[in-house]
């Protein structure tokens, strides 16, 4: 990948997305030790930065590929955004969801124009009933964050954050999947000589730090955390660029998920959630070593299920 083929992918993808605003906070800068700025993907077409991933893997599809439309399995935020893509781009998209998906969720993938399949809450049952689509409707498959095209588009708010903020030491992202954090390496290294990229991750889905400890994919045998956008683990397809681009995951209790949660909320005004947060309360669990420093954090998402708030 380089500068030019990723701004190239910038420019594609742009008609279909929202340039999303990047905020600040005098007072969040004084609790954090240093100048933070949000990038909003809360405000992002379907409420997630996914919607970035979704088109451009959409976009890099041949006709016929199209014609057969898309299919993905996946328990939120993918999934509508994969709906939304596609149907911006008329395509049909296929979306296999776990019985345990909020029905919020399962009804704004349906209000997107998603054709919605139910299976039991395994990735063995995901995985199973996303090929069975795809074979029957010869309908493509695109992973949520390691398929190459999605991890590219996702690193698209990484390159606007820099275009915006071109001084930035840190960018730090929430991960579960990898796809962000590994789209946003990927973009730092090539549009920053200076900007070291970090991660925040759950301690109850501690699967990226362990995998980073060890050199190898790691699993989560649970994962009891309120960040549900986390819970999935990381490919090899954005393992990779994690090893080479990200300097460190810090990992972070519920309690202070929760407290970075709660101040986005009260003192930004705006609503995110859980998973978002984990970025900032890495952040500011560490705020020693980024004293005085411009640090750009990804807001991930806005989709709160308002009848299982976690306050």
């Amino acid at each position: 990948m380089t500068k030019e083929s990723y701004l190239e992918i910038c420019e594609k993808i742009a008609p279909y997305i929202h340039r999303t605003p990047v905020l600040s906070s005098q007072l969040l800068n004084d609790v954090a030790g240093c100048e933070v700025f949000f990038k909003c993907e809360n405000f992002q077409k379907m409420g997630a930065f996914k919607m970035r991933g979704a088109t451009n893997a959409i976009l890099n599809l041949t006709v016929e590929q199209r014609s057969k439309g898309v299919v993905t399995h996946s328990s939120g935020n993918f999934a509508q955004a994969l709906s939304l893509a596609a149907r911006s781009l008329g395509v049909k998209a296929y979306i296999v969801m776990p019985s345990s998906a909020p029905k919020v969720k399962i009804e704004a993938v349906k209000g997107y124009g998603g054709v919605v399949s139910i299976c039991p809450p395994t990735l063995k049952d995901r995985e199973e009933s996303a090929l069975a689509i795809e074979n029957e409707k010869g309908a493509t498959f695109l992973h949520p964050s390691n398929d190459d095209d999605v991890i590219h588009g996702q690193g698209t708010a990484a390159i606007e954050l820099l275009e915006d903020h071109p001084n930035l030491d840190a960018i730090f992202t929430p991960v579960g999947g990898g796809g962000l954090l590994g789209g946003t390496a990927l973009a730092a290294s090539l549009f920053s000589n200076k900007c070291v990229v970090y991660a925040g991750e759950p301690e109850e889905a501690d699967d990226a730090y362990r995998s980073l400890q060890s050199g190898k994919i790691e699993t989560n045998e649970s994962a009891n955390t309120i960040a549900d956008g986390l819970k999935t683990q990381l490919g090899d397809r954005n393992f990779p660029l994690i090893q080479e681009h990200v300097a460190e995951i810090f990992l972070v209790s519920e309690e202070e998920i929760l407290e970075a949660l709660k101040l986005i909320w009260t003192r930004m005004k705006i609503i995110v959630e859980p998973s978002s947060a984990v970025a900032f309360a890495a952040l500011l669990k560490n705020k020693g070593a980024f004293k005085n420093q411009k640090v750009g954090i990804i807001i991930s998402g806005g989709n709160v299920d308002f009848d299982n708030l976690p306050f």
